[in-house]
């Protein structure tokens, strides 16, 4: 803990953030006082002795990091970067705040500013992409000791940590006993609505205690009580939650403690009010040389700190492997995996394609050292484990496969949080159906353009007798809604290997692996130069001569696809057949090479799973088989005939074009 000023300048460097709050939102007509104002102090605190970071430098990989979890509270985090210095936070960004090209949205956003490390808004996926920083720090720490040797800090809000997510969360950390996790919850008892009281009675210091935290409760308005918490909370070998009591709005005399001032201007009357009460006589925006001076100090103390962090690095024998880490170099999976994929066009497995995608796994992970992997307590389905990765545990971080539970959302969000903090690329598996668990995580990876890798597996009605609540016959097109998410569905152990090869070299899209329960043959009997399924289309089969039609598949349906071909060509009709096994990557190829791929004929989609997103390569007049449906409980075989997704019904649609 570094010596504080007099309490009277620490309380004046929170008042600044509170005067540029109320004045930003004012400025706005809208926006969020309440928290900012609420917990000035204690981020004062927290930052003014405590935090090390610095501006000058923002991706510093021992940084401590700061999670605005209550990320409505926004410009708390604005006021702080500003008077830290960070040079893309001016004081017209401030005057700009939640304005159309502005760095200061209404919730902070990863990319659109230096200093914010995650994008937070959707209540709890800030404390759990938390989660994923700090486990990152201790899986960092197990590799390169004091090089990476960090805090995670998190301001929560009452509705972070009612969202369900929070409960995912915290039993992770508390598992895994990650000491340098530190949560300072608002505890201002108010949400929208009113008072906490009408909605929850949980007792969460209790709760987090039972999930293994070391809780204290502070006077969020007492800046010696709460330093003696964080000092406290550092010591500890559990993560901490740390119970900030505040009044929301704290120093806004009319409105302060109720929920008016949560998420609405003070108005100009308030804020003058406020002005006299917190003896802070400045026009708005307007900030004093000593508050500014008081701040930069922090910065000036964290570029200390960067400069001798830079001497141990220098001095390493760590230093090389820390630096690959953060490089995240594919050129050692190329060859790797030209070998492999040579020993695939060799050998032709009938494998499905999540054991194919392990297979893929055991290639990637023993190129690139830098892969975290784990499943959501479905390491047996997913095939997410390869042979050499030793699980982590909470007295063990040097592993490279992490045991995430039932917790599709929470493990999500920590692969989010791991692939931020820069050291490792996370990925982790669950069924395909839980996608929807896990969702708000995999919109926000895609949001913010980080590579994380969801491997979802189970993909159709092929996962057979589990049934229609496991058979995501919508989720496909649900997932190729999300903007800046690859899906890619392979057809067999080839197009798996490539699907891993873009996963890898993925730098700003998240990629989520849609994979097979059922064995598949091999489609593709040649390595290729070139990676075929990049190009998120491609055709598979020509047609002998001109095309009569052309068929269009992607995962286990490419199978059926050119059975029906075949059957067509006894009958003289020349059909292609095109795998498709990813519709985003295919929108971005040239407008030749589509017309190329999709041809003039008429064509037939095949998919078991709804029409919906085939609007990418089929015109109205076109054909489909898949679902329109849920699915049922029997044998994949049987469900395949029951529902018609059939060779004969593909070749009967293609007849019916002609």
């Amino acid at each position: 803990m570094n010596a504080p000023m007099s309490l009277a300048d620490e309380r004046t460097m929170a008042n600044a953030i509170r005067a540029l709050a109320m004045d930003a939102v004012q400025a706005a007509n809208s926006g969020h006082p309440g928290m900012p104002m609420g917990m000035a102090d204690v981020a004062t605190v927290l930052f003014n002795r405590f935090i090390t970071l610095d501006p000058a430098d923002p991706d510093w990989p021992n940084r401590d990091r700061f999670v605005l979890s209550a990320g409505h509270g926004s410009m708390l985090l604005y006021a702080i970067n500003h008077l830290l210095g960070y040079d893309d936070m001016g004081m017209d960004q401030l005057r700009a705040f939640r304005q159309l090209g502005a760095r200061t949205a209404g919730h902070p956003e990863y990319g659109h500013a230096k200093g914010i490390e995650v994008t937070t808004g959707p209540l709890g996926q800030g404390i759990a992409t938390a989660v994923g920083m700090a486990l990152s720090e201790r899986l960092g720490n197990a590799r390169f000791g004091d090089l990476i040797d960090h805090h995670t800090y998190v301001i929560a809000g009452d509705g972070c940590l009612m969202e369900g997510v929070s409960h995912e969360a915290i039993d992770m950390a508390g598992h895994l006993r990650l000491g340098h996790l530190i949560v300072l919850w608002d505890d201002n008892k108010i949400t929208i609505d009113g008072d906490t009281a009408l909605s929850t009675s949980t007792d969460q210091a209790a709760r987090f205690a039972a999930a293994g935290w070391h809780v204290l409760s502070v006077d969020g308005h007492a800046p010696e009580a709460i330093a003696e918490a964080i000092a406290t909370a550092k010591a500890d070998a559990r993560p901490s939650l740390i119970a900030c009591r505040t009044v929301i709005g704290y120093g806004a005399p009319n409105k302060q403690g109720g929920h008016d001032v949560h998420g609405a201007p003070l108005g100009a009357d308030e804020i003058a009010a406020a002005r006299e009460a917190l003896g802070w006589a400045l026009e708005p925006f307007e900030v004093p040389d000593d508050v500014y001076t008081a701040w930069r100090a922090i910065a000036a103390r964290g570029a200390v700190a960067r400069a001798e962090w830079e001497e141990r690095r220098a001095a390493s024998t760590k230093r090389t492997a820390l630096d690959a880490h953060r490089a995240a170099d594919t050129a050692p999976l190329t060859q790797a995996m030209a070998a492999y994929k040579a020993k695939l066009a060799d050998e032709q497995p009938k494998v499905a394609t999540r054991k194919a995608s392990q297979m893929a796994l055991d290639v990637v992970n023993a190129a690139l050292p830098y892969t975290i992997g784990g499943s959501a307590d479905l390491t047996g389905s997913n095939l997410t484990k390869t042979g050499d990765t030793a699980p982590v545990t909470p007295t063990d971080f040097s592993g490279r496969y992490i045991h995430y539970g039932i917790r599709e959302f929470g493990m999500s969000a920590a692969m989010n949080g791991i692939a931020l903090a820069g050291l490792f690329r996370p990925y982790g598996g669950t069924f395909l159906v839980f996608a929807d668990y896990a969702r708000p995580a995999i919109r926000l990876a895609a949001l913010m353009e980080v590579p994380t890798t969801f491997v979802m597996t189970h993909d159709s009605i092929g996962l057979g007798e589990d049934g229609p609540t496991h058979q995501p016959v919508e989720t496909l097109a649900s997932l190729r809604a999300i903007p800046n998410l690859t899906v890619l569905r392979p057809c067999d152990a080839m197009e798996t290997a490539e699907a891993w090869e873009i996963a890898m070299a993925s730098s700003k899209t998240p990629v989520l692996l849609a994979l097979s329960r059922q064995g598949l043959p091999a489609m593709r009997k040649e390595v290729s130069a070139e990676n075929r399924s990049a190009k998120g289309a491609y055709v598979l089969r020509e047609a002998d001569g001109a095309r009569d039609v052309t068929l269009i598949a992607s995962g286990s349906e490419v199978e059926i696809a050119m059975t029906a071909a075949d059957a067509l060509a006894t009958e003289g009709i020349q059909a292609a057949v095109v795998s498709a096994p990813s519709f985003e990557l295919f929108a971005q190829q040239p407008d030749t090479y589509r017309a190329e791929v999709l041809g003039t004929a008429p064509r037939v989609g095949v998919e078991a799973a709804v029409r919906m997103s085939w609007d990418a390569v089929l015109r109205p007049e076109d054909g489909f088989v898949g679902m329109d449906g849920f699915g049922a409980s029997a044998p994949a075989g049987a469900l395949y005939d029951h529902f018609g997704i059939t060779a004969d019904a593909v070749a009967d649609a293609a007849r019916r074009r002609l």
